[in-house]
């Protein structure tokens, strides 16, 4: 464009360059198309923050893609590194033969291939006469006539590629590269999310493996240990030295059992009391054969498996207690009952039927067993009650949920 400007000087007309060219005002068309697209961006984004599986997100890319820019097909090429090729892993318009199924080559001689390593966008409007790059069969089958790539990939590796593909005339111009970036970025950034949620996964299962070990082997020392004291006990002519080392044989493998079940389930920080304590008491029963335990629990009370293990091993020892000095030499039965509020305290009772405690019995005078007991509670903030019965005698151990 010019303009025609008379000088003067030489009485001559002379057409010079305008100062500048103004843009063609876009059409109402293009306007339209390029709002669509930015609403077609803006709910792709929405469908990433929702926590979309992630095999939907690149169909919902595709389809967000082919729908954006008037396109009949669209794409997401895998990058296959051990292959050199590209895996069709999801798209929109290709048959069953292609998605899942179909590659095609990663070497810069293809469009995919050089946006794959260059990280530059590429636009071929007439693949009938590309001279830069080979079109690959996959297009020339279903007689695509234009196509655009951008790479597609995360923080630390590519992906692969996301590309359009069309087989009617026109030209896909750089707007419509911002607009295929822009759904790719936003797909890039669920590509890394998924990435660091799969080595979280590999990391927590590592983690749950070598817990799974260290438990196991912490279990089986503490069997090795109960084992040894009653292969000392059952060595020793001495019968007091004898009934003390199968007592600290008997306490260790309580350990052992309150250890085995309490790491045999999923959870590591806490623990629902009243399903660890009837297996726990189960245990016990079998350890017990002359002491039946019935055994009675309010669900849902869920503390810390520190103060879990207190309190089972705390059961544990009134429970050995009641076997032993209620029923001597006889069968007998104990009844164990949890209850109370599952968000304020709680309490484990332990009771029998037995011979009753002697008149001067006191609980901060007892034994070694009671001397545990007394140390568990504490260690719960917790009171330990003795309520005698006629006949037999009920130890209440209550504390807080939450200290």
């Amino acid at each position: 464009m010019s303009v025609v400007k008379y000088h003067p000087a030489t009485r001559e007309f002379v057409a010079e360059p305008a100062p500048y060219a103004a843009d063609p005002e876009p059409s109402v068309a293009v306007l339209r198309q390029r709002i669509k697209q930015q609403q077609l961006l803006a709910d792709f984004g929405v469908e990433t923050l929702r926590g979309t599986p992630f095999d939907d997100l690149l169909v919902l890319a595709t389809r967000a893609v082919a729908d954006g820019l008037d396109a009949e097909f669209a794409k997401v090429l895998k990058y296959l590194p051990d292959q050199q090729r590209f895996l069709v892993c999801a798209g929109v318009g290709w048959g069953p033969e292609v998605v899942g199924v179909a590659t095609v080559g990663a070497d810069t001689a293809s469009p995919a291939g050089y946006a794959l390593k260059t990280g530059k966008a590429v636009i071929s409007n007439h693949l009938e006469i590309e001279e830069r790059f080979r079109t690959p069969e996959l297009l020339v089958q279903y007689g695509i006539r234009r196509a655009m790539n951008v790479i597609l990939g995360g923080d630390t590796t590519a992906f692969g590629v996301l590309e359009v593909d069309s087989r009617s005339e026109g030209e896909f111009s750089e707007s419509d590269i911002v607009f295929l970036r822009g759904i790719a970025n936003v797909l890039g950034m669920a590509i890394e999310r998924q990435r660091i949620e799969q080595d979280l996964r590999k990391a927590l299962d590592r983690q749950q493996v070598l817990m799974r070990e260290v438990n196991h082997r912490v279990n089986n020392s503490l069997q090795i240990v109960a084992a040894m004291l009653q292969l000392h006990g059952a060595a020793t002519a001495n019968e007091d030295v004898r009934n003390e080392l199968k007592e600290a044989s008997g306490r260790i493998a309580a350990v052992a059992r309150a250890h085995r079940r309490l790491h045999s389930g999923d959870s590591i920080e806490a623990i629902d009391l009243g399903g660890y304590l009837h297996d726990v008491c189960g245990d016990i029963a079998a350890a017990t054969p002359h002491c039946a335990i019935e055994i009675i629990a309010v669900p849902g009370i869920v503390i810390g498996t520190d103060r879990a293990v207190a309190a089972v091993l705390a059961v544990g020892e009134m429970i050995t207690n009641a076997a032993k000095y209620a029923y001597p030499g006889r069968q007998g039965r104990v009844w164990v009952e949890l209850s109370g509020d599952p968000a304020d305290r709680v309490a484990i009772s332990v009771r029998d039927k037995g011979d009753g405690l002697p008149a001067d019995f006191n609980v901060r005078a007892g034994g070694l067993g009671m001397r545990l007991v007394r140390s568990f509670a504490q260690q719960l903030r917790g009171n330990l009650d003795v309520v005698r019965h006629d006949p037999g005698t009920e130890f209440v151990l209550t504390f807080p949920v939450r200290v």
